[in-house]
């Protein structure tokens, strides 16, 4: 989502990339039908491994490197966002598939590809006060991690963003591309870890530079019957902005369940994050809900 960045100025307004976007229509109430009709069919042949329990399972999906397919549908809703405190919505599909390279490494690749509908956010008119629906820049990350870690698992590699985006606000027309990381430990009941990047726009045709860090800390307590509690915020901070616009922390956390459809396991998950620190026109709070689907290795 594009938004005017307090602060400068390029005669008009100066715009600035978020990661909160789009309320739902009817035009998003499609989208999510034709994903969902296209994990159905192929449902047929996912049979993860049964003999796994629901808590084993609810273990591994809050490993960012578990050798496992999944395929989540990441639902935010982004409230109080922009001048006219609109709510905005993204749907991030978000496959990962792991590869096995050798005896002793993988890679995981995580890609996440964002559906926005992003309603008028400011008074107009002028060219940042209309509303938009469409695909968002795609987010590729591949993580090269050894097969057998020890107590502390990790995984390193390049993270990408495509400019793909098929409305201008939804984007910012950059090519960008910088390191990612990711290390946590599994103890007990306890998945302890952080995930974080830093992107640098390398090409494009945006009006201005990205320079984009995130850091996403996780903390899963997990429950027998696989309940478990869960607060995984995404910290973001914009390098290029104002330096009182630059960072985003959001503070919060939520439950969740895995549980199975005949021998497909799903995992779902509901969280609530209220923004302690946000640019002057980001949302002041979401609503994250989740549903992931646990396919068989290929």
């Amino acid at each position: 989502m594009i938004l005017p960045r307090p602060g400068r100025r390029d005669g008009t307004k100066v715009l600035w990339r978020s990661d909160a976007m789009a309320r739902n229509d009817p035009g998003m109430t499609r989208w999510v039908r034709l994903t969902m009709l296209l994990l159905a069919a192929a449902l047929p042949v996912a049979a993860a491994d049964g003999d796994e329990s629901e808590s084993d399972l609810a273990k591994k999906t809050q490993n960012p490197v578990a050798d496992l397919i999944s395929v989540p549908f990441q639902s935010n809703f982004n409230f109080n966002t922009g001048e006219k405190d609109a709510t905005v919505y993204v749907l991030n599909v978000q496959p990962v598939v792991p590869i096995k390279l050798t005896s002793d490494w993988n890679l995981i690749v995580r890609t996440i590809m964002p559906i926005v509908n992003q309603p008028s956010l400011f008074d107009g008119p002028d060219r940042v006060s209309g509303s938009a629906f469409g695909l968002g820049d795609i987010n590729p990350t591949l993580f090269f991690s050894p097969s057998r870690p020890g107590h502390f698992i990790w995984g390193v590699g390049p993270t990408f963003t495509l400019p793909t985006a098929t409305d201008w606000r939804l984007g910012s027309g950059k090519f960008s591309l910088g390191p990612a990381a990711v290390g946590l430990f599994m103890e007990g009941p306890w998945v302890v870890g952080a995930l974080l990047n830093n992107q640098w726009s390398v090409a494009g045709w945006g009006d201005r530079d990205v320079n984009q860090f995130l850091l996403q800390p996780f903390v899963n307590y997990n429950l027998p019957r696989g309940w478990y509690l869960v607060s995984s915020p995404i910290l973001t901070a914009d390098w290029e902005a104002d330096r009182g616009d630059r960072w985003t922390v959001p503070v919060g956390g939520g439950v969740g369940k895995l549980f199975r459809v005949g021998k497909l396991p799903i995992n779902t998950t509901v969280q609530g994050y209220y923004n302690v620190e946000r640019p002057r026109f980001g949302s002041e709070w979401q609503l994250r809900f989740q549903v992931q689907f646990l396919l068989p290795s290929f």
